[in-house]
Formats: C-alpha cells, sequence, structure tokens
C-alpha cells in the first residue's frame, strides 16, 4: 500500500523512519550552561574541508539548549560495547544527569565537551551554525580534534532495537 502525501502523518512516518538503520551516537557538551550528554542516530558528514559535522537534537527537551549556549558539542560514535551507555543517555533506568556521566569514563580534548574514553572515534567540534527546524535543533560544528580510533562492532539502531554491525579490521 503506498500513502499519499495527505495521508503522511507523524506516526507513519516514524514507523517508516524505525526501519532505517543508523549508527548510535553519544553527543555531549559542556561549558558554562552546563553539562548534556544524548545518545542520536541523526548525525552526519558535512564536509572534509573544513572538517565539519550535522547533529539533530530534538527540542522537546528545554535542556538541550545547553548545546547552543556552550557553543561546543563532541560526537562519540558508539560501539556495541556502550550499549548501556547509549541507553542510559536515551532515558531508560531514570537516571538523573550526575548518574548517566557516571556510568562511563570520560576525556576531554580541546573544546571541553566530554569524550567518552571507549568510543569508537570521537570528534570534538566548535558550533558554526544552529538552527531550528520543525521539532529539531539543527547543529554544524566545525572538527577541532579527534580521538584516537578504537576497535570494535559498531552500535547500530534500526526497529526500534539496538544491532552489532561486525568490524574486522583487514590491515
Amino acid at each position: 500500500m503506498l500513502l499519499a502525501d495527505a495521508e503522511i502523518d507523524r506516526l507513519a512516518f516514524r514507523e517508516a523512519m524505525s526501519h532505517f538503520t543508523a549508527a548510535v551516537s553519544l553527543v555531549t557538551t559542556d561549558g558554562e550552561a552546563g553539562r548534556r550528554g544524548v545518545t542520536v542516530t541523526a548525525v552526519c558528514s558535512v564536509s572534509d574541508d573544513p572538517a565539519t559535522l550535522l547533529v539533530c537534537l530534538n527540542r522537546s527537551s528545554e535542556a538541550n539548549i545547553r548545546f547552543e549556549q556552550n557553543g561546543v558539542f563532541a560526537v562519540n560514535v558508539l560501539a556495541d560495547r556502550n550499549e548501556g551507555v547509549a541507553r542510559a543517555f536515551a532515558g531508560e533506568g531514570g537516571l538523573d544527569l550526575e548518574g548517566r556521566f557516571a556510568t562511563a569514563q570520560w576525556s576531554r580534548l580541546q573544546t571541553g565537551a566530554p569524550i567518552l574514553e571507549d568510543a569508537i572515534i570521537s570528534f570534538d567540534c566548535r558550533i558554526l551554525e544552529s538552527r531550528e527546524v520543525a521539532t529539531h535543533r539543527v547543529m554544524m560544528g566545525r572538527v577541532v580534534a579527534l580521538s584516537v580510533p578504537k576497535a570494535g562492532h559498531s552500535l547500530l539502531y534500526r526497529a526500534r532495537r539496538y544491532h552489532a554491525l561486525p568490524y574486522q579490521d583487514e590491515r
């Protein structure tokens, strides 16, 4: 069955998007506005010159304004070993902010945004542009530092479940 423009509502779109397989990342910030972390699947590369990433955050949480107020964010690309951290920062378990950050080990690179120690890779970014689009805040950030890549199977999200994508480095 095909749905026409007029028939596509929010729930139908959300159901369709649940079949879009996406890498799971943890986006973090810290600064004068305070610390924040959110599990996301809406991250993509914009450019490699200069290195720029795009992140989408739901505006339903007022605390997400901290990203824009701090002017920085880190994208921590998660491995399957990080599923518990992903769940905590997605709100599962009812942990407060400090409890969520206590589930893992953190460091910092150039901007001060928290870097997950055992993420596959982390990108440290300064916000170039931030705008509201429908229900989300879309941020573009220039990458100013990178962590050292770590081995691991990628954590993916599809059909409202986490999955691991095995990775074998053949170099």
